[in-house]
């Protein structure tokens, strides 16, 4: 027992005075004064309390079906981890269990293979796939003495790794228990009409006993019939049929308004909280920008032209599997270049790639790696390379026939519709805040030219939670916008956790909202739904409480002294007919408003 009054103690008292009222009604009719008969008949209320109890029931299943997903975030993020590993031994490999390995074992990752748990590379090298860490859609160049997480991707090469933390001590074992505790350190909110039937309840027991004394003092004879008659009256029509309705049309409609504009949202408690929302956290990478790196530039140097530069580039990095050789070869396709075939093709971990095409000797990669191949005369290229960087671009270099070439940048573009969200959010009243794994270069071109109010870059995991916990301690109300699983923790720790429904599985199990085309619009389109549907929630509970406040007076006979009127079953229909269909037909509205 938890002797908090709410909605559904009110909703307790009045089934059950409407049962017993009813039971005595239809077994001991003699007992009741004539006034209260009609044709010799006292009514009865057995549908309205089976009612009442239908409308409450349905709401709690639906509320445990949403609850029973929470759990589901959990169960992808363990599904990350592989389970065997490939141990090295004196006597040769061979697999493991994941939870049989132990700090210092030597495990062997080959190409294709996830990082069994967290360590550091002591033997070969390669390319690692961590835009589930860090947010960075770009590979990460791997070699001896470097760190490596569990649960990320390797790429083409092959390396032996020492186990340095193994089961919860891993960052993905850490990911996993800050969003379980996130989960659980979420209260759960008190209910726009629990906070009013707080009040109401009371009162309505206080006017019911009222009720009841001053009819035995002043009433006609038989005196204790009328005081009973009419405390009940006064618990039957205070019953909340359209207090039942109002919280859960409004729900209803609302979030099928939303899923018609590719808003998903997870529960009625999501919209509550997102109402109120002042600052909105986003990741950069899947969520403000397009999350997959594109060919952006081709600047040539002197004697060589765009056509030239972007065939020999495009024909050698096709036969390399890096991310930025996919954007490059993607890129000039995109343009018509003709692809050709390449000889003596050779990559360099950490360096770049070299080959010959058309009988031409091309190099691709960093100035360092060029300068290992003996090109000189690389400094214009590299002054040039920096204000690219300055604006979030990679910049490859490019040699033909040992001389420079020219650059090709590459870039996660922002999305098309992010500046156009930006200020839709801005005009909504909030603060916007982008947290993200990539480098504070990038961020800071990416945050300016959206204009966004803060920015975090080179930020893990930890740190979004971190951030979003130090921002609610201020006093803001925060909702989270991200798309990786990075982002989960950051999710479930803020108010409102918004997914990318083009993001992973995970992200979007630990948010409250799903934005299913990924589009940052979206997010203002839940701001308005979630205000106009709780405004529309604050109505309903205005017209059912009015009827009730209006009904209960005269169920307790005020009329009686003036007109000798009792509240008749008519009535008490008439009027909990007219506070539903209002509740309904207020809610209803909802479907027609613009988002």
């Amino acid at each position: 027992m938890t002797r908090h009054l709410n909605m559904f103690t009110l909703i307790a008292i009045g089934v059950g005075a409407a049962f017993v009222f009813s039971a005595a009604a239809m077994l001991m009719p003699g007992l009741f004064p004539h006034t209260m008969q009609h044709d010799g008949k006292v009514p009865i209320y057995f549908e309205a309390a089976a009612v009442i109890v239908v409308l409450v029931l349905l709401g709690q299943v639906l509320e445990l079906r949403a609850r029973s997903r929470t759990g589901s975030a959990i169960r992808a993020l363990l599904n990350l981890a592989p389970p065997t590993a490939r141990q090295v031994t004196p006597g040769g490999d061979h697999d493991v269990p994941l939870d049989q390995v132990q700090v210092g074992d030597w495990l062997r990752v080959v190409p294709g293979d996830k990082v069994p748990v967290d360590g550091v590379v002591v033997e070969g090298q390669s390319s690692v796939e961590e835009s589930m860490i860090t947010g960075e859609p770009f590979p990460v160049e791997k070699t001896v003495g470097d760190q490596v997480t569990g649960g990320t991707v390797n790429g083409t090469g092959s390396f032996v790794m020492r186990a340095e933390r193994v089961g919860d001590d891993t960052l993905l074992g850490q990911i996993v228990h800050m969003v379980a505790e996130a989960q659980r350190s979420r209260a759960p909110i008190q209910g726009l009409a629990d906070k009013v039937a707080g009040v109401f309840v009371p009162a309505v027991l206080a006017v019911s006993l009222l009720t009841f004394v001053v009819w035995m003092w002043l009433g006609p004879e038989p005196k204790l019939a009328h005081a009973i008659v009419n405390a009940v009256a006064v618990l039957i029509i205070a019953c909340p049929c359209a207090l039942g309705l109002a919280t859960p049309m409004s729900i209803m409609v609302g979030i099928g308004r939303g899923a018609q504009e590719g808003v998903l949202v997870k529960n009625a408690e999501t919209l509550e909280r997102l109402e109120n929302v002042t600052t909105l956290v986003v990741d950069k990478t899947g969520t403000l920008t397009e999350g997959k790196p594109k060919l952006i530039d081709v600047l040539p140097t002197g004697g060589f032209d765009v056509q030239d530069l972007l065939r020999l580039a495009g024909s050698l990095e096709q036969n390399s599997e890096h991310p930025l050789a996919a954007a490059i070869v993607q890129g000039a396709k995109q343009q018509g270049v003709a692809l050709e075939a390449v000889k003596d093709f050779r990559s360099v971990t950490a360096g770049g790639v070299l080959g010959t095409v058309a009988g031409r000797a091309v190099l691709i990669g960093k100035p360092d790696f060029l300068r290992t191949q003996k090109i000189t005369g690389l400094e214009p290229l590299e002054v040039s390379a920096r204000k690219l960087q300055e604006d979030g671009k990679t910049a490859v270099f490019v040699a033909i026939d040992g001389k420079p070439a020219g650059i090709l940048t590459v870039a996660d573009p922002i999305k098309s519709t992010t500046a156009e969200a930006i200020r839709d959010l801005h005009a909504l009243g909030l603060k916007l805040v982008m947290l993200t794994g990539d480098n504070r270069r990038t961020a800071a071109a990416v945050a300016k030219q959206l204009g966004l109010d803060a920015v975090e870059a080179e930020i893990e995991p930890a740190g979004k939670v971190a951030h979003i916990q130090r921002l609610r301690a201020e006093g803001k109300h925060v909702a989270m916008a991200g798309d990786g699983i990075n982002d989960a923790p950051a999710l479930s720790e803020a108010e409102v956790g918004i997914a990318m429904g083009t993001g992973t599985d995970v992200a979007m199990q630990s948010a409250g909202i799903t934005l299913v085309k990924g589009d940052l619009r979206g997010i203002a389109k839940a701001v308005r739904l979630s205000r106009a549907t709780m405004w529309n929630i604050r109505q309903n509970l205005f017209f059912a409480f009015l009827y009730n406040a209006l009904g209960i007076p005269v169920a307790a006979g005020v009329l009686y002294p003036f007109f000798g009127l009792l509240l008749s079953p008519i009535i008490a229909g008439a009027a909990m007919s007219l506070s539903s269909v209002s509740v309904i037909s207020n809610a209803l509205r909802l479907r027609n408003v613009k988002l």
